[in-house]
């Protein structure tokens, strides 16, 4: 059976692996096919996992569309999570980064969680999605040009409408949260956890004493800890992932090669690499959920599978042991 756990204060309980929906929009990932995508979550959700997290940045809309497609007769079993305050159609805030659009037309991206936007971008995302409600509603990253509190009040008003039940950030400093906080009660945040990427693992012991749900977003690296991932991989059209300093030749061979290492444990279980990542990641003090992608219904069934693994102290020992020996170059 699933575990679900509660999202901080929020009463939102979330399956502890949670569908990340970034990759089957295809921005940034060389595009997705949109069948493909459609069986994912759907294996998904049948093999008890409730919880997706998607935003209107993924593929600037398309993941949102495809997920309320794939969710369409069951909204009431599963528990959408979305994010705002990244914007494609407007220039107002602080520019975030040039990118294209998977039909190769330059697109400039801007943070903006100004409190008209924030009520704008939720009405989008409620006709995307086809439904009336979103279960977690995070802006997506800080946008230093919009005062916290103008943007947390809009959240609170969203809430007290009814078209958002949960308030959470993404990418927030304990600083930014304290901030928030004065205005809403915050169920999460969302930050980037993975055995190789530890950037924001300061925020964690914040949000254990205030009973913060934290959500790992890229626990598999974007695939790189599935071990599938290998040097001269050839990535399609589109996919920003060789200009990751993760995905650089020397530093895929040291991953490797802690990967060799988890292969007994992994055979031990019966599991693969990249479920004992999983495990490791769900297990973790202050992890109430993983954001785990799938981009067709095998990986849909390894990740979802991947909470039946158990680790030992010993297990989970020994990987951080290895994990200590690692030196990426980022």
């Amino acid at each position: 059976m699933m575990e679900f756990r509660e999202l901080g204060p929020s009463g939102l309980r979330v399956s502890v692996i949670t569908f990340g929906a970034w990759a089957i929009g295809g921005w940034m990932w060389g595009g997705q096919d949109r069948w493909d995508a459609l069986e994912a979550i759907r294996t998904s959700m049948d093999l008890g996992i409730t919880s997706i997290d998607t935003a209107p940045a993924y593929g600037f809309g398309s993941s949102e569309e495809i997920v309320g497609e794939a969710i369409r007769g069951k909204r009431e079993s599963v528990q959408i999570l979305t994010k705002f305050g990244i914007r494609w159609d407007s220039t107002r805030g602080q520019f975030y980064f040039d990118t294209m659009d998977d039909s190769g037309k330059p697109v400039k991206l801007y943070k903006y969680a100004g409190r008209e936007s924030v009520l704008q971008e939720c009405e989008n995302s409620l006709r995307r999605l086809n439904t009336d409600y979103i279960d977690l509603y995070q802006i997506h990253w800080p946008d230093p040009s919009t005062p916290i509190e103008e943007t947390m009040e809009a959240c609170a008003r969203l809430q007290e409408q009814g078209k958002v039940r949960a308030v959470g950030v993404c990418n927030y400093s304990v600083d930014q949260m304290k901030a928030a906080e004065k205005v809403v009660t915050l169920a999460s945040n969302q930050i980037p956890f993975s055995m190789i990427n530890r950037e924001m693992e300061e925020v964690i012991p914040y949000c254990l004493e205030m009973r913060k749900g934290v959500l790992a977003y890229s626990p598999l690296q974007r695939g790189l800890l599935t071990g599938k991932i290998k040097p001269g991989h050839r990535f399609g059209p589109g996919d920003h992932r060789p200009s990751s300093p993760f995905f650089s030749e020397e530093n895929m061979k040291k991953v490797l090669i802690f990967l060799d290492a988890l292969h007994p444990i992994a055979r031990e279980k019966g599991a693969t690499v990249a479920q004992i990542v999983i495990s490791w990641t769900i297990q973790r003090q202050g992890i109430t959920v993983a954001l785990v992608g799938a981009r067709n219904k095998r990986q849909a069934e390894e990740n979802a599978k991947a909470h039946e693994v158990k680790l030992t102290d010993e297990e989970t020992a020994q990987i951080n042991s290895l994990l200590g020996k690692i030196d990426l170059d980022l």
